[in-house]
């Protein structure tokens, strides 16, 4: 057994052309299932790269109002990819029984 739901949906790591949510069913093998993971991927290493960035940031006594309002955009922007991702596993782990839903 893999673990894996067939026909499960999976909220995927991006949004339509709309902002809506974007889904794939499947059983997660698939090339968009693929493609989802490697995104998630990008996007936790990024937020973690971001995070060092901003601790960098802070020791610095000369941070200007503009740096500071950009890397609070960058952080608003990679705090949505973050949730979006433990949103998508959070729905995957209780479709298996083993989040906290299930």
């Amino acid at each position: 057994m893999t673990g894996r739901i067939p026909d499960a949906a999976r909220l995927l790591p991006w949004t339509g052309p709309e902002g809506k949510p974007c889904y794939v069913i499947g059983d997660g093998t698939g090339h968009v299932s693929r493609i989802a993971d490697g995104t998630e991927s990008v996007q936790l290493a990024m937020a973690a790269e971001l995070l060092d960035h901003a601790a960098d940031m802070l020791d610095d006594r000369q941070l200007t109002a503009a740096q500071l309002r950009y890397v609070v955009a960058r952080m608003a922007e990679s705090l949505r990819d973050v949730h979006r991702i433990a949103e998508s596993r959070g729905e995957r782990l209780a479709a298996l029984g083993a989040g906290p839903e299930g």
